[in-house]
């Protein structure tokens, strides 16, 4: 009997060189990974082929090469190559244009996801708010800029006020919909087990419409992003709109797509924080996965 156990104790025994299943797995996930950033790195490298194969191709002056954009990235960032009014000044751009960006968002967040609930549980609140909203959607955000000038002023005021606008819309009506989406036998089973009034949202409604709020969310923000060139419009001096229609004023076409690309850029890794924010909250539910 002995012998047998001191057998079975050296057969699950794992040799140093031996490789444990989580290490295949772990290299699997890592292939995985690698093969999902290369597939989404061939359209922007084919565009970047293509767009220094054009302006070789043209002779044109208008629309500057890839590699004269890296060194502008590269002075706005750092310095030390041109030594103007945009050398080294990305830091102070970004961090005003991220201010304006997300304290619009998050007020449109704090103000459209409260709301939406409400619409969405009460056909009275809905049906006295619905037409009005349904009327002032479809009014473009860069309609609000001469009216957001005269309530705010120039400043970045009127800015927040034009994200906050491109950004409630999206998250209010996803949220409205989440909401409503919810399964009425989904309910009743609930009120079967006991659960009513606040305990019954927060266990039931509130999960099963996270999904939608998220994706209203992923939508307002990056309408945020879009809309901070027009909010910056308003006569700011700092911020990547304002680096942008200055470029658009001196004519530095390779400063405007700068602030493009990093507009892009810092849109992109804010939006990778949503979705992993998301896929943390919703880990319960694969099919929400992003």
């Amino acid at each position: 009997m002995a012998s047998d156990m001191n057998i079975t104790a050296q057969s699950q025994t794992v040799a140093p060189g031996d490789t444990s299943p989580a290490q295949p797995a772990l290299s699997r996930a890592f292939l995985r990974r690698l093969r999902k950033i290369g597939l989404g790195l061939i359209v922007p490298l084919t565009l970047i082929a293509f767009w220094d194969l054009m302006v070789r191709w043209t002779g044109t002056r208008l629309i500057p090469p890839p590699s004269d954009v890296l060194i502008m990235m590269w002075d706005f960032a750092f310095g030390g190559i041109y030594d103007d009014g945009f050398s080294a000044s990305l830091p102070i751009h970004l961090w005003v244009s991220l201010q304006r960006v997300y304290g619009g968002f998050l007020v449109a967040a704090l103000v459209g996801i409260p709301l939406g609930v409400a619409l969405g549980r009460s056909p009275l609140l809905r049906a006295m708010l619905d037409p009005t909203l349904s009327l002032l959607r479809p009014v473009p955000v860069t309609a609000w800029l001469p009216l957001s000038m005269i309530f705010f002023g120039l400043g970045p005021k009127s800015a927040v006020f034009l994200v906050f606008l491109g950004a409630f819309y999206p998250i209010l009506l996803n949220t409205v919909f989440g909401v409503k989406s919810v399964d009425a036998r989904l309910l009743e089973a609930a009120a079967m087990l006991g659960c009513k009034g606040s305990q019954l949202f927060r266990s039931v409604v509130l999960p099963a419409a996270t999904p939608n709020i998220f994706n209203g969310l992923r939508l307002g923000h990056g309408f945020a992003w879009i809309l901070i060139v027009v909010g910056e419009m308003t006569g700011v001096p700092e911020g990547l709109g304002a680096v942008i229609m200055d470029g658009r004023t001196l004519s530095r076409t390779d400063l405007v797509i700068t602030g493009m690309i990093v507009i892009g850029i810092t849109g992109f890794l804010s939006d990778r924080l949503i979705v992993l924010l998301n896929n943390r909250l919703l880990r319960w539910s694969p099919q929400h996965h992003v």
